[in-house]
């Protein structure tokens, strides 16, 4: 998993509640099993219209946002199943963070697991930065773990938190700082494992390997 330090992009507003991951990845496209590609599906029903043709209406097809790196969205995005996909679609359409005043829990673990950014602003806000990234794609942003904040060049300043229990943000800001999913947690114990493996019983390992 990447890294993540700091970023700086363009900022694209999806100002809708409850948006739920069959929007942001159809159900139908789940049959697919690559990992990668997903990004072509990213709200595929709202950036094309029944004809296949790219929605004008829809900000993301709209001319200055279409290399947007930071989205910012409304109350309990992620909502709906848990497809993991539904943040790989993010990350692969080219979005580093996204911005909301909350997300729904299972697609707030899946953004630590595939080293999505989330940002936590109050509501306030929120709808600040929303209107200021509605009033063009000349929102730019910089989003920096390091030091937990969001500003733009404008005079737009917040602190933030990746999780709102203060543990489990260092944690997990931690964690996003230096890439490391559940996996690479697990391997740092790499060294425990190996002296544990070396003292099992001899039945167990043999049992282990004729499986």
């Amino acid at each position: 998993m990447e890294p993540f330090k700091k970023t700086t992009g363009i900022v694209a507003p999806l100002d809708r509640l409850n948006v739920d991951t069959d929007s942001i990845v159809p159900a139908r496209f789940l049959k697919r099993i690559e990992m990668e590609g997903w990004g072509e599906t990213l709200f595929f029903d709202w950036r094309f219209l029944p004809d296949g043709r790219p929605n004008p209406e829809f900000v993301l097809n709209t001319p200055g946002y279409k290399d947007a790196s930071i989205l910012v969205v409304g109350r309990n995005f992620g909502s709906g199943s848990s497809r993991e996909h539904a943040v790989w679609a993010l990350k692969q359409y080219g979005f580093r963070a996204i911005i909301a005043p909350s997300l729904a829990d299972i697609f707030h673990k899946n953004c630590f697991e595939n080293g999505f950014v989330p940002v936590f602003l109050p509501e306030e806000r929120i709808r600040e930065l929303m209107r200021k990234a509605k009033e063009g794609p000349g929102c730019v942003l910089t989003v920096d773990l390091e030091r937990c904040e969001v500003w733009d060049e404008e005079g737009f300043r917040s602190t933030f938190v990746v999780h709102h229990d203060p543990e489990t943000h260092e944690f997990r800001r931690l964690t996003l700082l230096n890439g490391l999913d559940e996996i690479a947690l697990t391997l740092q114990q790499g060294e425990k494992i190996g002296d544990f493996e070396s003292k099992r019983p001899g039945w167990l390992t043999r049992a282990g390997s004729e499986k």
